[in-house]
């Protein structure tokens, strides 16, 4: 049986939601370049790429646990742990599901571990870093996203998680909600940022600030859904993905950056 068609017939009969079929489908398809010894496209052509023809006994080779734990730790190098480990949670799920049915009988996750602890934080971007950076050629969005992260130095779930309807943008801030973290419940940002918000808002007064270019699925929750558009609030997970793929290239090291590390350097500017 070819790859591909194994993943349709596992997404078939697996008890996931619309939403969470997408992701899982997005994780598995691109395990099929590990299992050739290939890189997986990164960013949007990650979602739009065909992958390789692959047969799925190719699991079953001696090389496959090896190529699957080379390409988890590429993955570890550019993403952060939670979707590395709902990656890895994706193959097993699928890997176990296939081998219920008796289409392999080998398992080559089970060398995988997933990642546990804090890893050991990245150093804060630079100011040279910020100037490159902030002149990337990239969508109002991701601009005006870095943008308050930076000023505010504020959690990005936080910052995703702001709503149109909530936005002071003459006093440049907005509340955060009920915070779990103990913390000063609102993300206030500088002028320039507030003009971005503006016109990347250009009259919306409702909704999720940042949103996906696509329509939400069915089952979204309404609150995370734009009323006039339809389209999604953006994840953590896609927001990361986008900063990694758009700094790749100001990476010497070529892995790209984190949205922790902008994070980190809005907070120590801050200190300064």
């Amino acid at each position: 049986m070819e790859y591909a068609v194994a993943v349709e017939r596992y997404l078939a009969e697996a008890s996931l939601g619309a939403a969470s079929r997408r992701v899982y489908r997005i994780s598995l398809t691109s395990w099929a370049w590990a299992l050739v010894g290939q890189r997986p496209p990164t960013g949007a052509e990650r979602r739009r790429a065909a992958p390789p023809v692959v047969p799925l006994m190719l699991l079953e080779s001696d090389k496959a646990g090896l190529r699957l734990a080379d390409a988890l730790a590429g993955r570890v190098s550019a993403t952060d742990p939670r979707t590395v480990n709902r990656e890895l949670s994706a193959l097993r799920s699928a890997v176990g599901w296939w081998q219920d049915q008796g289409w392999i009988s080998a398992d080559p996750t089970v060398g995988l571990r997933h990642l546990t602890g804090r890893l050991a934080p990245l150093p804060a971007l630079t100011t040279g870093q910020l100037g490159e950076l902030f002149r990337a050629r990239t969508s109002l969005r991701e601009q005006a996203l870095w943008r308050v992260i930076y000023d505010s130095g504020a959690h990005v779930d936080d910052v995703l998680g702001l709503d149109a309807g909530r936005l002071d943008l003459a006093g440049r801030s907005a509340p955060i909600g009920a915070s779990p973290r103990g913390r000063d419940a609102w993300i206030r940002w500088r002028d320039g940022t507030g003009q971005l918000l503006g016109w990347l808002l250009a009259g919306r007064s409702c909704g999720p600030v940042f949103l996906t270019e696509r329509r939400a699925p069915a089952d979204a929750a309404p609150v995370n859904v734009c009323p006039i558009t339809g389209r999604a609030r953006m994840s953590y997970r896609r927001a990361a993905e986008i900063f990694a793929t758009v700094t790749r290239p100001l990476d010497p090291q070529g892995r790209g950056w984190t949205l922790g590390q902008l994070r980190q350097a809005g907070l120590e500017a801050d200190a300064g």
